[in-house]
């Protein structure tokens, strides 16, 4: 079976998803990075597959990063370095026989140079759709195992009565 692999172009889906589209514009990137990375978790947990997050160093400069969050390898690209750079040199390097690479982008510029080295390719829209519907089949599952479970019985007016005595008399103890 092919390894799952997803690259995400993390400013790209921050500044067209509708849950952090206003967070971008108001330059609030830390929590829209935050929800994404979040989201991002989820949907790689329930698809089975491995995300790599790039983020552009234009908004955050200094030394390239990569460390893992939320289960998705995070990675800010070096100051000079754009993620599209990154994510096409990165695209090329994984793939491979082994390896199912998609790239996540709704700028067509990089969409036709991943189609073009054998990746596929996922618009912003796209994969908020597959994340809301994975979100959506998450709580329809959650709900399901919920109404599985026995509900947990009140305890009966005697029982609370015994307890409240035994509270009591340890207070009094004290």
């Amino acid at each position: 079976m092919k390894r799952k692999i997803l690259l995400v172009d993390g400013y790209n889906m921050v500044a067209f998803w509708q849950e952090t589209r206003s967070l971008f514009n108001k330059g609030e990137l830390d929590v829209a990075r935050t929800i994404l990375l979040n989201k991002l978790s989820n949907y790689a947990s329930f698809e089975q597959l491995e995300i790599i997050c790039v983020f552009d160093a234009q908004y955050m400069p200094g030394v390239r990063q990569t460390y893992d969050e939320f289960n998705v390898t995070v990675v800010f690209t070096e100051e000079e370095e754009t993620a599209d750079d990154y994510i096409e040199r990165l695209a090329t390097d994984l793939n491979n026989p082994r390896n199912q690479v998609s790239v996540a982008t709704s700028d067509l510029n990089e969409q036709w140079t991943v189609f073009a080295q054998g990746a596929l390719r996922v618009s912003a829209r796209e994969l908020e759709k597959r994340v809301a519907v994975t979100k959506s089949d998450l709580n329809q599952m959650s709900q399901q195992l919920q109404m599985g479970k026995p509900p947990l019985r009140p305890m009966d007016n005697p029982t609370l009565r015994d307890l409240q005595k035994m509270m009591e008399k340890k207070k009094d103890d004290f």
